[in-house]
């Protein structure tokens, strides 16, 4: 007779992979992790804790010391649950009250003291497209829908069909930050609504006209102030027990209700709970805004948001399906990239980078990507002019939306691609916790190389030359006589011999 624990000896366990998405928002730290099996991604622990970080934001965005250590100290509690993941299979992803804070840099040092996992703070249109994913992986819908997502310190919005985000928005108006300027006494006056709604559709004006252009046939909200305004109309407008969508007719009641209840302790409705009650007021004024701005009839909750939308471009990536390299190679055909140049860039840049990876201990994940999107893209200014265009390129990629790179690697990017030409100053290097200036140097002294290199523009120009590399230093080695026969590239390198001693790279020529 087969016992229990003999059972499933004849079953062959399926390849997986364990995977883990930290959203580090305004309001609230959310952890979710997962197992990726047969390229389905199978949530099986979440954990959230409420931090209200967005709190500890001044008028000058400087987070505050009080701020920090609560968020740190969620960090503490997190970590445990992270113990034993390998490092490229933790993700950590922060949005709008770190992307604000100017000292947002010493609470990423220090989180990286807490746990091995680097923070990724990114851009609003990012964000946006991540929380579409985690919606479109979670929600059938035929047809476009438009998706909210209502945060402690921003709200996203994003129209999109299927699995494709269409337009990503990020409008800087959120839970958090309403209640400190509108609530942050408590009261619920009729007056605080009318000026909150009223600020809110302020807001709304940049965008509303297009979003309403564009025609959707679905309006799915996410969050957890979405998730409360949800419940509670359900509560109020529903007797058959049926799930109804959220109208606008439906969260005036909700707002009348608030004001009823003259202050905030007063809010001990079943559905909102302890740590949702004080910010649930400017959330409600947030929504009642957005449907009176974008005109929309009914709105049904989404569970799926920002933190699922990482796990599954974790799982598109481990399929290598990066959507960073179809972002790259539109801007490519955006700025009519001459992508013969590019390419012959790219292959050199690869080339030198593979000689002097090891012995220049250039080691971060990152790097090859980030170089070689910066060899395809350097030139991506010249519509703007060609004088100054390492100056005109880098302002492009730092500022334009580039879906699936963080800010770090955006700003990695923008600033190899700064400095390809002409001379290297250091004092303008943005400071990285990820990247040390010493490797961005020698990254940059890569790509400048291989854009002397290819400076003729031609596929025959270089001839056979080996490369090598040590702690300090990078040696070409070209054949007999062929430098001599090509003085203006000689002068050119020895140029650039000149220009790289500011990386404290030593560059010999022969």
């Amino acid at each position: 007779m087969t016992t229990q624990h003999e059972s499933l000896d004849s079953v062959d366990s399926r390849e997986s992979s364990k995977v883990a998405a930290l959203d580090i928002g305004s309001n609230s730290f959310h952890l979710v992790v997962a197992r990726i099996v047969a390229g389905s991604v199978q949530i099986l622990h979440r954990v959230k804790q409420k931090v209200r970080l967005a709190e500890g934001l001044d008028s000058k965005n400087v987070l505050s010391d009080e701020a920090m250590e609560r968020g740190l100290e969620t960090l503490r509690i997190i970590a445990a649950s992270l113990e034993g993941f390998e490092p490229d299979s933790v993700r950590i992803v922060a949005t709008y009250t770190l992307r604000k804070a100017v000292n947002a840099n010493r609470f990423i040092s220090a989180a990286l003291e807490i746990m091995p996992y680097p923070i990724e703070v990114i851009s609003g249109p990012e964000e946006a497209r991540l929380i579409y994913s985690g919606v479109a992986h979670t929600n059938h819908d035929n047809g476009q829908r438009l998706v909210v997502d209502i945060g402690g310190g921003s709200t996203e919005f994003i129209i999109g069909e299927g699995l494709t985000s269409k337009l990503c928005r990020s409008l800087q108006m959120g839970c958090v930050s309403f209640t400190q300027r509108f609530f942050a006494n408590g009261e619920l006056k009729a007056k605080a609504f009318e000026r909150a709604i009223t600020a809110a559709e302020q807001q709304m004006e940049p965008i509303e006209e297009r979003y309403r252009r564009l025609a959707w046939q679905h309006c799915l909200g996410t969050s957890g102030t979405i998730k409360t305004l949800y419940n509670l109309v359900q509560k109020t407008d529903n007797e058959s027990g049926m799930q109804v969508p959220v109208t606008l007719k439906a969260l005036k009641q909700v707002m009348k209700q608030f004001i009823d209840a003259g202050h905030i302790d007063n809010l001990t409705h079943p559905a909102i709970s302890e740590d949702r009650r004080k910010v649930i007021p400017a959330g409600l004024c947030v929504l009642i805004a957005i449907f009176k701005a974008l005109k929309i009839e009914e709105l049904e909750y989404s569970p799926a948001a920002l933190r699922e939308g990482v796990l599954y471009q974790m799982e598109d990536e481990l399929h290598n399906n990066d959507i960073r390299g179809r972002t790259a190679a539109s801007l490519a055909v955006r700025y009519d990239v001459d992508t013969t140049q590019a390419n012959l860039v790219l292959g050199t840049t690869k080339r030198l980078f593979s000689a002097v990876q090891q012995p220049w201990k250039l080691n971060h994940s990152d790097y090859p990507a980030i170089l070689g999107w910066a060899a395809l893209l350097h030139e991506v200014g010249l519509q703007i002019n060609t004088r100054g265009v390492q100056r005109h390129s880098a302002y492009i990629l730092q500022n334009i939306d580039m879906p699936g790179f963080n800010q770090a690697q955006q700003e990695l990017l923008a600033t190899l691609v700064r400095f390809h030409r002409k001379k290297i100053r250091l004092p303008d290097v943005a400071a990285f916790t990820q990247y040390s200036n010493e490797e961005i140097g020698r990254l940059i002294a890569v790509l400048r190389v291989s854009v002397l290199l290819n400076i003729k523009r031609q596929e025959s120009f270089l001839p056979e030359f080996s490369v090598d590399a040590d702690k300090h230093s990078l040696t070409l080695t070209f054949p007999e006589d062929w430098l001599a026969s090509k003085p203006i590239m000689a002068a050119d390198l020895e140029r650039e011999s000149h220009y790289l001693k500011a990386v404290n790279v030593t560059l010999t020529v022969s």
